[in-house]
């Protein structure tokens, strides 16, 4: 059996759940499938100092909790599992999860970006215990202290530029003998007094227990390894949209984020399908900003659906 829909919200980050706060309380009786990793990049981060309304912080797994609580409450329906397949060719809207089959009139897509990994040792233990992928989010932590960041492209310089409001010293780390930077952004970190370059260089392992001490450097040309004593580490190579599942039925752009048409609104290529959050934001990529974008997926989704009627 084939199981009708209103509106289907795809993902359980800030973007989804506000999305689906919005949706119920415009009485469109949202069905949310949150997906096995529900919660979105939050669940990884432990103090959450800036996002309004918690003046002494939160953890983002306890956020999310508010957020899923707060939906809830407005009869939003969420389900702790993952979408696998979707149809956008016709109207309404088919989608797969398993072997259960729905539809939808409208579809809200907040499946957001994952940060890539340098996949080491220590990497996984120490994040949230001074392991980063945001500067913006986890800097203010860091003040007087030595950090690296690992990355030679535009996001490594802005990260690395962030951090020097906080940090006494930051040692950039990249692989090769030239940044990928803009010329603009890279000339702005290099004349930088406060960060330093480590060249044809990568990071093999990060020390600590239940926070950063150090790390292994390890040369691409001659193997050789050294140690380095820091306190944070900053990995900086790049995010990466969570949108497999719909390259072959929504515009998407080089780098895989999903297109808004116009730019400013959170339709996509295809009438009836929204997408809010980090799933087509690569500047921002903030819990605000994703919160922001999903009412507005909710408001754009229930002016449409109305229209259709």
């Amino acid at each position: 059996m084939t199981q009708h829909e209103k509106l289907i919200i795809i993902g359980s980050g800030p973007a989804g759940l506000t999305a689906a706060l919005y949706a119920s309380r415009a009485d469109l009786d949202p069905l949310v499938f949150e997906g096995s990793a529900a919660g979105g990049q939050l669940m990884i981060t432990t103090d959450v100092e800036n996002y309004p309304g918690f003046p002494d912080g939160i953890m983002g797994p306890d956020l999310i909790d508010h957020f899923r609580k707060q939906a809830e409450r407005f009869g939003s329906r969420l389900r702790q599992v993952d979408v696998t397949a979707v149809d956008f060719s016709a109207h309404p809207f088919r989608l797969e999860v398993g072997a259960d089959e729905f539809t939808a009139e409208a579809v809200i897509i907040a499946t957001g970006a994952t940060a890539k990994w340098l996949g080491i040792p220590g990497e996984e233990k120490l994040t949230g215990k001074g392991v980063s992928a945001c500067a913006t989010c986890d800097g203010f932590f860091f003040r007087n202290q030595e950090l690296v960041v690992v990355g030679g492209g535009d996001t490594a310089m802005e990260e690395a530029l962030f951090l020097t409001k906080f940090a006494s010293k930051i040692t950039v780390v990249h692989r090769r003998d030239e940044l990928r930077a803009s010329k603009i952004m890279a000339n702005r970190a290099m004349e930088h007094e406060k960060i330093e370059f480590v060249w044809d260089t990568i990071v093999t392992e990060i020390h600590g227990d239940d926070k950063v001490t150090g790390v292994t450097l390890e040369s691409t040309k001659s193997g050789e390894h050294h140690q380095l004593a820091v306190d944070g580490v900053f990995v900086a190579i790049g995010h990466e949209p969570n949108t497999e599942l719909f390259k072959d039925h929504l515009d998407l752009d080089p780098n895989g984020y999903v297109i808004l048409r116009d730019g400013a609104s959170t339709y996509t290529s295809v009438d009836g399908v929204f997408a809010a959050g980090d799933v087509a934001d690569h500047v921002y990529r903030q819990a605000v900003t994703a919160a922001g974008t999903g009412s507005r997926a909710a408001i754009d989704a229930e002016r449409w659906l109305a229209a259709q009627e």
